[in-house]
């Protein structure tokens, strides 16, 4: 499995981090959210205003 697949193209926050993280071979754009580090995480794909996924120019 290819080790650098996603890339992190945007981060905010120390304690309530919001990351939005790139599939490099697809160009799907995911969320990652967290509160802090005692309640976890979760992950979703974005979507554009018409519910499909936001997807990268991948060249």
């Amino acid at each position: 499995m290819k080790k650098d697949r996603f890339v992190e193209v945007y981060s905010q926050g120390a304690v309530n981090v919001v990351k939005i993280i790139v599939d490099k071979e697809t160009g799907v754009n995911y969320l990652l959210g967290s509160h802090d580090l005692r309640t976890g995480t979760g992950m979703t794909v974005m979507v554009d205003q018409d519910g499909k996924p936001v997807v990268t120019p991948i060249s």
